[in-house]
């Protein structure tokens, strides 16, 4: 045991830069780990949580006045019913910010779909203006227990007297109202009324809806939503972040993985004669197998610790989303089981893969084996034998006329083909067919160190593959974070290209003057244009949901929506719809849809798809005009601004309020991409730690490179390279491997960076064509910032390996 622990001392010493990377790499590694799991329990578990304690109902109908609550409580499957309860759209105001409200009347505090008192207090029944709000409305608002809500364009005022969480759909500006729980007396004018039902069995959701659309009546429902939209929005994009997370950190583990068994394999194949001594003085195979086991695991198991230390400690810390991620995570039930399996499997993968690099060391003779003069196949080329011998070019000179004192090809000071110094050819009557076809021949060499490190880098097919390939896979991985910087980038540099043409959305009273209100808005120097437009429910086929259904612009004017596939909706009943509601009716662009809107079927022929970023993508879209053939008396509800270049949104948005009536509501449109801004740190980290991983690869691949040179070295002195030539040899090798693993990586990484941001976008339902690549500019900067620095990271130890004495060196050979 003594003499192990001598040993691994030793090999600590020796290699204190490469043992330094290893356990920062496995902290980068299990730290990502263990976030992406925190994240994916910050997004499932609190909305889990609220559904439980609050008996969420798993089905909310929006009807008409004269739906019967009762005969949806004697349907199969239905375990209870909320409600009814009526309904009022409002618009609410708090120290200049304003909010779309559902005022929903509420005598008692609902048995199913409870609200979950987060400040404050329940309705008084004392208090008819008393209100009680939504969390994330409340957010929004900034409002507090005791703030009054002012409803524009009346002289009413509502009072909060509490905040409370609650597992329906969550406010969106622009997209989905707020919720507001108020006495029934607080809604004297009710537009219509919600019912909640809480089934046995969730996964009959669909099914349920279908049965309760068929006894109520199509035409009595005005929206559906369902249990499984409100669970996905709340997961929203900490999702997304978890899975990003945790698909690099399980690619970086593979690719530290693979580092490690090279690193393992390379110095086996470099002390050979070490582990044979061991041998015959008395070790065991098994005994060498855990000198190299144990060593590598203490390596991965302090860079496991640390990390785990360290999120525990400051994971709450981490500024946004991240920091209050891990801080919900840490309390939860599974917090401590995740905190310890997570490190323990990283530890254990580690461990696997050096157990297959020291099972080799654990077989080598006690007695070496004498190596073979040459390696089979490391024989110089047919092509790199010609590379160094040599090259004639010929090029076009003007011709001359000999005369007396007239120096011939060779004695021009340019080596001739016949060599240097080499005496112009006599002239016996026979004409030089180089000087009278007007063309001089040209000697150019190859570098020697070029073609011996080419082919010092790929002689060995296995083992150089191999190099190339574990090389790689941090690097492709380097690839596809940068192209989901880049896609990120685009949402905000180029948010026309993602389906957000427009940046305002301006929603107008009931009644309002079209031509004025597109006046007022086309007045203001920064709107470059405003499209008139609606946006209704309707009921899919089958009645199982609804989607948004769209009618922006005319077709004098029409909206220009981002198409992924197929064209523009131009003629009558086209239109173009998104992924989400494509996978939902299961159709294709070129077929024909029919959905009910109200009492009235309205049939749509699908010519496009197009991003949408919205509503999951469940939005089919048309012109305003197409909308109006089916009902005649329609009006715009609401306006979309596409601004001229430079303009400030949140500027632009307080002009208009200002300037516009009362009931004008002016709103900023939502960007997929903000809440994807905690992602650009995680890809910065995720870089980083992959940039370890192959640094520690490129440092194996050097050591190894200058090891094997050391037979090399006395034959390359012995045919006159001077030790920069020989520095060069070594140097051009890693900078060759180095070069092959980048283009493989960008040949491999954008393709695959392509298809899993596409296939995340088809699963949220913006659909694919989303996915940009890195400039060419970019994709070259950092690949020839790879090559150059394992260039300079070679150059060192070569120099140091070719200016060895020859003692040293013919002790290494033997």
């Amino acid at each position: 045991m003594r003499a192990t622990l001598r040993w691994a001392h030793s090999d600590l010493r020796t290699h204190r830069g490469e043992a330094l990377f290893l356990v920062l790499a496995t902290a980068g590694i299990v730290a990502s780990l263990l976030l992406a799991t925190a994240l994916f329990g910050y997004a499932t578990n609190p909305w889990q949580r609220v559904f439980a304690q609050a008996r969420g109902a798993h089905v909310w109908l929006h009807t008409d006045r004269a739906a019967d609550a009762g005969e949806l409580a004697a349907l199969d499957g239905v375990e209870a019913v909320a409600g009814p309860y009526p309904t009022a759209s409002a618009t609410v105001a708090v120290r200049g910010t304003r909010a779309s409200v559902e005022l929903r009347g509420t005598a008692e505090r609902p048995e199913v779909g409870r609200p979950l008192l987060t400040a404050g207090h329940w309705i008084d029944p004392a208090d008819p203006e008393g209100v009680v709000l939504e969390s994330r409305l409340a957010r929004a608002l900034l409002a507090q227990p005791g703030d009054t809500l002012v409803l524009p364009g009346t002289p009413r005022t509502l009072t909060v007297l509490g905040i409370a969480d609650s597992p329906e759909r969550r406010y969106r500006p622009g997209e989905q109202p707020g919720l507001v729980w108020a006495p029934p007396a607080a809604v004297p004018d009710p537009g219509g009324q919600v019912i909640g039902l809480r089934l046995t069995d969730p996964g009959e959701t669909d099914y349920a809806v279908q049965r309760a659309v068929t006894v109520l009546g199509a035409g009595a429902i005005g929206q559906v939503s369902t249990w499984e939209q409100a669970r996905a929005e709340a997961q929203g994009d900490n999702r997304l972040l978890g899975q990003v997370l945790g698909l690099f950190g399980l690619g970086a583990l593979l690719a530290a993985g693979l580092a490690v068994h090279g690193a393992i394999g390379t110095r086996i194949r470099g002390h050979l004669r070490d582990i044979s001594v061991l041998k015959a003085i008395g070790f065991t195979p098994g005994q060498v197998v855990r000198v190299f086991l144990l060593l590598h695991l203490a390596y991965a198991l302090l860079g496991a610790v640390a990390a785990a230390a360290l999120t525990q400690a400051f994971g709450s810390r981490f500024p946004g989303r991240l920091g209050d991620a891990v801080g919900v995570w840490q309390g939860l039930p599974g917090h401590t089981v995740a905190l310890v399996a997570v490190p323990a499997c990283a530890v254990l993968f580690i461990g696997a893969t050096t157990g297959l690099a020291a099972w080799r060391a654990g077989r080598v003779p006690p007695v070496p084996v004498p190596r073979p003069a040459a390696a089979r196949g490391g024989g110089l080329s047919g092509a790199a034998r010609g590379a160094l011998g040599l090259r004639v070019l010929r090029v076009p000179v003007r011709p001359r006329v000999r005369g007396r004192g007239a120096r011939g090809a060779g004695g021009s000071g340019v080596r001739g083909a016949d060599g240097p110094g080499a005496p112009a050819p006599a002239k016996t009557g026979v004409p030089d067919p180089g000087e009278a076809a007007g063309v001089r021949e040209l000697e150019v060499r190859v570098p020697p160190a070029l073609v011996l490190g080419w082919h010092k880098a790929f002689a060995r097919r296995p083992r150089s593959l191999a190099a190339v390939a574990r090389l790689t896979l941090p690097l492709l991985l380097i690839v596809v974070a940068m192209s989901a910087w880049t896609t990120i980038d685009r949402f905000h540099t180029r948010p026309e290209q993602v389906g957000l043409p427009t940046a305002l959305t301006v929603r107008a009273d009931a009644g309002a003057d079209d031509r004025g209100t597109r006046a007022l808005l086309e007045r203001d120097p920064r709107v470059a244009a405003a499209y008139p437009g609606v946006e209704v429910a309707a009921l899919v086929p089958g009645q199982t949901a609804t989607i948004a259904l769209r009618g922006l612009g005319t077709r004098e004017e029409p909206y220009p929506y981002a198409l992924a596939e197929g064209r523009r909706a131009h003629g009558p009943d086209e239109a173009v719809a998104g992924q989400g509601l494509l996978d939902l009716l299961d159709v294709e662009v070129g077929d024909w849809v029919r959905m009910t809107v109200g009492d009235r079927p309205q049939i749509l022929h699908i010519v496009g798809r197009s991003i949408e970023p919205e509503n999951a993508g469940r939005v089919v879209s048309t012109s305003l005009d197409t909308l109006r053939e089916n009902d005649p008396g329609l009006t715009p509800t609401l306006y979309q601004l596409r601004l001229r270049p430079g303009a400030d949104p949140e500027e632009v948005a307080a002009r208009l309020a200002a300037s516009g009536p009362e009931g004008l509501e002016v709103h900023a449109v939502a960007n997929p991409a903000d809440g994807l801004s905690p992602l650009r740190g995680v890809v910065l980290g995720l870089i980083a730690v992959l940039a370890l991983v192959g640094l520690i690869e490129l440092l194996t691949t050097i050591g190894g490179t200058v090891r094997e040179g050391e037979r090399d070295l006395l034959a390359l002195k012995a045919i006159g390279l001077s030790p920069r030539q020989i520095t060069g040899v070594t140097v051009t090798a890693t900078g060759c491997t180095t070069l092959a693993a980048v283009l493989l990586a960008a040949a491999l990484g954008l393709p695959l960076a392509h298809w899993l941001i596409d296939a995340q976008g088809a699963s949220s339902g913006i659909g694919a064509g989303i996915a940009r690549a890195p400039s060419p500019g970019l994709l070259a900067a950092v690949g020839a910032a790879a090559v150059l620095g394992a260039a300079a990271l070679a150059a060192v130890p070569s120099a140091r390996a070719a200016r060895r004495r020859l003692a040293d060196t013919l002790s290494a050979v033997a």
